[in-house]
């Protein structure tokens, strides 16, 4: 059967390069990288070439800034940790309440133990007003986190006016880019952020393997407290093979920007005006422009993305009703809540995201099958009327 994976918001295929990459590391150069002698020290220094690929990719000023983690939810913990154990006198967090749940579950926790969240809201389009954040700050704000890009609807928000914002209070900003890096041109150095988290398995590296970028001078404090890796800033033999793959797969993102800001658009655009002018009573959610070029959230109304999913699998083709960090609650998405999208348009939203590997094949595959699909749904729904 037919495979078209419009999912790659959730996860994406590990690039062949990158597997290339990792396999020697598998197999031959097993040493830890920590090691005195000169098999770990060749490891050693593919760990560092990884990171000069990240930093590059990322605009850092120095490889030494990119701190590698197991993930893109370690990252932004740490961050967050961080802030709130160096600014000790401080107890506020401003976050949106649009977050995905890395952030937003971590910051509900701190919470409940005592500490003040500010979660401030979005329009309809889901765009955030940077004023708000402004008039959040208080003199007890130890951190500010708020993602760079929505990874359910694709809304981009306005980091570097934040991180302008942030830096004039002496507060310290972190975002979550886990969707935004290798979609959009991104230069750390332009957008005063502290702290900035990326995850492998959202750019065609595998799973298990995230990066925090920590700006040169910023007060620091481990969240892993063990031996002396990462320069004392996380404990842990590195995890070699992939930090290698993240690497290759980093390099290979800045290669393909322009790939992402075309092709990538075009498919993208093409499939959402097609859906929208055959089904009728659809929607997207989240700004028309000010959005991540491969991503696009639509709403069916009177219909269950659930139902909608299950149809669209038995054909082979794969998206999301939302996070996959979320799925499986019969609750609507939080972010399409928070911007205000009626329950009846909200119960039936699929985000479809897309990836240099989609074809205008897989698309026309699309657009041929959705439509009978919501039509047969809605002829069994007791709320459409046609």
């Amino acid at each position: 059967m037919k495979t078209v994976y419009l999912d790659n918001n959730a996860t994406t295929q590990v690039a062949p390069e990158a597997v290339e990459a990792m396999l020697p590391f598998l197999r031959e150069h097993y040493g830890n990288p920590s090691s005195m002698h000169s098999f770990g020290g060749r490891v050693g220094k593919a760990v560092e070439e990884a990171r000069e690929l990240v930093a590059e990719l990322l605009g850092a000023e120095q490889p030494s800034e990119i701190v590698f983690t197991s993930c893109g939810t370690e990252a932004d913990s740490t961050a967050i940790w961080s802030a709130l154990n160096t600014e000790t006198k401080k107890n506020h967090i401003i976050t949106t309440r649009v977050e995905h749940p890395a952030v937003r579950s971590l910051a509900l926790h701190l919470k409940r133990k005592g500490y003040q969240v500010t979660e401030l809201p979005v329009h309809s389009d889901g765009l955030l007003d940077p004023r708000d954040v402004e008039r959040a700050i208080t003199k007890k704000t130890a951190i500010i986190s708020i993602m760079s890009a929505n990874n359910e609807t694709g809304v981009l928000f306005p980091i570097a006016e934040i991180g302008a914002i942030a830096a004039s209070y002496g507060v310290k900003f972190h975002t979550d880019a886990v969707q935004i890096v290798g979609k959009e041109p991104l230069n750390v150095q332009d957008l005063n952020v502290n702290f900035l988290a990326l995850s492998g398995h959202k750019i065609h590296a595998p799973k298990g393997i995230g990066a925090l970028y920590v700006k040169r001078g910023t007060r620091f404090r481990p969240f892993l407290i063990g031996g002396h890796q990462e320069r004392g800033r996380r404990g842990g033999t590195e995890g070699v093979p992939n930090i290698v793959a993240l690497g290759k797969a980093a390099q290979m993102a800045l290669a393909h920007l322009d790939d992402e800001q075309t092709r990538v658009r075009g498919m993208r655009d093409r499939l959402e005006k097609g859906l929208l002018a055959a089904i009728p009573s659809s929607k997207v959610n989240g700004h028309g422009e000010k959005r991540l070029p491969n991503t696009s959230n639509i709403s069916f109304e009177h219909v269950e993305g659930e139902a909608i999913l299950l149809m669209m699998s038995d054909l082979g083709m794969a998206a999301s009703s939302g996070s996959a960090c979320t799925s499986g609650s019969l609750e609507p998405s939080h972010v399409l809540r928070a911007m205000g999208v009626p329950y009846t348009f909200a119960h039936g939203s699929i985000r479809f995201s897309l990836s240099r590997y989609n074809t205008d094949a897989e698309v026309d595959y699309v657009l041929e099958h959705m439509p009978p699909i919501i039509a047969r749904l809605r002829e069994i729904s007791p709320f459409w009327k046609d």
